[in-house]
């Protein structure tokens, strides 16, 4: 593999990145020298003369001008949700208006739309078919919707809003994760622990121990807001004044001082609604979804407000059942509405009661080595692939970021190597919460016909080892691995030519549409059988469990889908109806009442989760009037997993025709025509709603 070093390691070219050597004070040099070398790019374009302009010197040439800065920032964003610290922080911070304003400019930038629009005139750009055609389309789509158009003065604010926005969103997120770490609960009397798993206890343990809390002869609890450790807590734990002190402090994440989104929200809210409309929409969501699958703000509320619908009866039969189970349980006298805090332990007890199936027995099924080894397996006999394990230490090691992390390459059934990921799954007080998966090199196709593979990485934070055990996964964790596995293997697998094109470069309402329907193999049993094995015996899920497993997956299923809706439902009533919103000063008591159809009832009402919505607030964009793709998304994949449920689990065809026709393509034709290349028609509702119950 060809490496090229440069002074600054945030500059290397090298495929296995030098993370040893990256640090704060390089940040800074790295992107001020990138930057300029972008701008030197970008001129050369802006100043040709407008009778010379080929495909070659001004398409091509405006995506090769940021490359290398992408790729440089890139790092340092990644690093910055893996590894924070202040000094990186304060790095990132620093240049983070620098580059916001640069590629905002890009778009507004008069004498690059000139020279495109001169080139889309040509007879070369006429004559411009396949891949070539859909770039060109493409780009003077983007540079129309970023509003190349507008007068100056329009361009102007449009550039500041934009850095303005990152600044505000990224505060948001710091917000988020600072509130977070300031926050445990340290427990001294294991008495108090009762219900809880096993696994929660020693990692309980286990986090006290490591911030040198407690002794052997006097034990120390430690609990956090992490998912992996609040989660257990809020579903298992007998002590209803330790599961309302945990909530209590989950909802207050962003909403209390040092650490409050209030004032953030109404800015960036109002910050969107402005830039939409200097762009001529009605609000920002027009202007994100014009040219995504919805269409519009009205058709993605739309189709929210059908599944809405279609799942009011089933959920308010759901809430009715709990709250009189929970009364039946406890002989009250009155039914009455479950507090917050309870929603989860009494839904567990129920489950418990209905199907006598209790989720933690999974638990020694889904060792992680096993897991990743399982899906490793599967994809190998799906999509013809090979993964391999590269050492990141000792000879011929690649360097990560932390210890914990993996390195893998993966190969394709001809033996090529299409690309490599790093993974890093559990918490840590300097990583981001959630779970997800970004690229930071995009290879494929090379114009001397030669194939570069693609770099990625998977992230989340699941359950860590503990007691001396291996990390023991829930099934939701399994799930989330194969999520972001699908994701990675969009990127991965690339075969467009264009970099900008490739992988998960594509409307948001179909980007989730590769890793949603991996999903679906961890609940099959011919698939299951492949990683679902008991850590110490090797034995695979015993049936009366899998029985149990599978008659339990719809529980209370029009909770969970209206759970979901009432997100994208806020989403998008925050980006359609902004006004009502931004002019107040605190947004929380008006959102909730505007979603209250999707949500339980509750003493007290549970505040929603806007002041911690990072998928919505965390970015300028991100997925802010785009949450509800991912109900969106799961109508396409629960349609498209029909072929392999049809045609064979392990389809080896059905296979080839998925990486063929979706994985492989990114963004080289619109969503639509890929899915019905794949399927032969346009999506359909039903296989959704059947598979979930409603």
């Amino acid at each position: 593999m060809k490496q090229t070093f440069m002074t600054n390691p945030f500059r290397e070219t090298s495929f296995h990145i030098r993370w040893s050597q990256l640090s704060a004070a390089q940040v800074e040099p790295a992107i001020t020298a990138a930057l300029d070398d972008a701008q030197r790019a970008l001129d050369a374009v802006a100043t040709l003369d407008l009778e010379a302009v080929t495909y070659r010197n001004t398409v091509l040439a405006l995506e090769a001008a940021t490359l290398e800065l992408g790729q440089t920032w890139g790092k340092v964003t990644h690093l910055q949700s893996v590894a924070d610290s202040p000094e990186l922080r304060a790095a990132h911070n620093a240049v983070l208006p620098k580059v916001t304003a640069f590629f905002a400019k890009i778009s507004l930038w008069p004498e690059l739309w000139q020279r495109l629009k001169a080139f889309a005139r040509t007879p070369e750009a006429a004559a411009l078919t396949g891949i070539h055609r859909r770039f060109l389309d493409e780009t003077l789509a983007d540079f129309r919707q970023a509003g190349a158009d507008l007068p100056a003065d329009s361009r102007a604010r449009l550039e500041a809003l934009q850095t303005e926005l990152a600044e505000l969103t990224q505060k948001y997120s710091e917000n988020v994760l600072d509130a977070t770490n300031a926050w445990q609960l340290l427990v001294e009397d294991e008495g108090r622990l009762a219900g809880l798993p096993p696994h929660a206890l020693a990692a309980a343990r286990q986090s006290a121990a490591a911030k040198q809390l407690g002794t052997e002869e006097k034990p120390v609890w430690r609990f956090t807001l992490h998912g992996p450790s609040q989660e257990p807590v809020l579903t298992y734990l007998e002590d209803g004044a330790l599961r309302r002190e945990l909530w209590s402090a989950a909802v207050a994440v962003g909403a209390a001082s040092p650490h409050d989104n209030t004032t953030l929200i109404g800015k960036i809210l109002r910050l969107r609604a402005e830039k939409a409309a200097l762009l001529g929409k009605a609000h920002f969501a027009d202007a994100i979804l014009e040219r995504r699958m919805a269409k519009n703000g009205a058709r993605a509320l739309s189709f929210i407000e059908d599944l809405r619908e279609r799942s009011a009866t089933g959920f308010a039969r759901e809430t009715a059942d709990l709250v009189a189970f929970k009364a039946a349980r406890t002989r009250a006298r009155v039914p009455a509405n479950l507090a917050p805090w309870e929603l989860g332990y009494w839904s567990e007890k129920l489950r418990r009661e209905q199907y006598d199936f209790d989720e933690e027995v999974l638990r020694p099924y889904f060792p992680m080595g096993g897991v990743i080894a399982g899906l490793f397996d599967l994809v190998g006999r799906v999509f013809g692939l090979k993964v391999t394990e590269h050492p990141t230490v000792g000879p011929g090691a690649v360097e990560v970021w932390h210890p914990e992390v993996k390195f893998y390459d993966l190969f394709d059934a001809r033996g090529r190597h299409v690309g490599s990921f790093y993974a890093d799954w559990h918490p840590r007080e300097s990583k981001r919460g959630g779970a997800w998966m970004n690229y930071l090199l995009t290879g494929g196709p090379q114009p001397d016909g030669s194939r570069a593979p693609h770099l990625g990485l998977i992230c989340g934070n699941l359950t860590p080892p503990s007691g001396g055990k291996p990390a023991l996964l829930t099934h939701r964790e399994v799930e989330t691995i194969f999520h972001e596995f699908g994701h990675l293997l969009h990127h991965l697998l690339g075969e467009v030519e264009i970099k900008s094109l490739n992988g998960v470069n594509v409307a948001w309402d179909f980007v989730e549409l590769p890793s949603q329907i991996m999903e679906n193999w961890c609940w099959e049993r011919e698939s299951l059988d492949l990683f679902a094995r008991q850590y110490e015996t090797g034995d695979v899920i015993p049936d009366p469990i899998f029985r149990k497993m599978v008659a339990a997956k719809n529980f209370r299923a029009a909770t969970v889908m209206t759970r979901q809706i009432s997100l994208a439902k806020m989403d998008l009533l925050l980006h359609t109806r902004t006004a009502e919103f931004a002019a107040v000063r605190d947004v929380e008591p008006v959102i909730r009442a505007a979603i209250a159809d999707c949500l339980i009832p509750t003493e007290p009402p549970a505040p929603t989760l806007v002041k911690r919505f990072t998928h919505i607030f965390s970015d300028p964009v991100g997925y802010a009037a785009g949450y509800y793709s991912y109900k969106w998304a799961e109508v396409l994949e629960a349609d498209a997993f029909t072929r392999f449920r049809t045609e064979g689990l392990f389809n080896a065809t059905v296979g080839e025709d998925f990486v063929s026709k979706v994985l492989s393509r990114g963004n080289a034709a619109d969503p639509a025509e890929l899915f019905r290349d794949f399927m032969g028609r346009d999506p359909d509702l039903e296989p959704l709603l059947r598979r979930s119950g409603i």
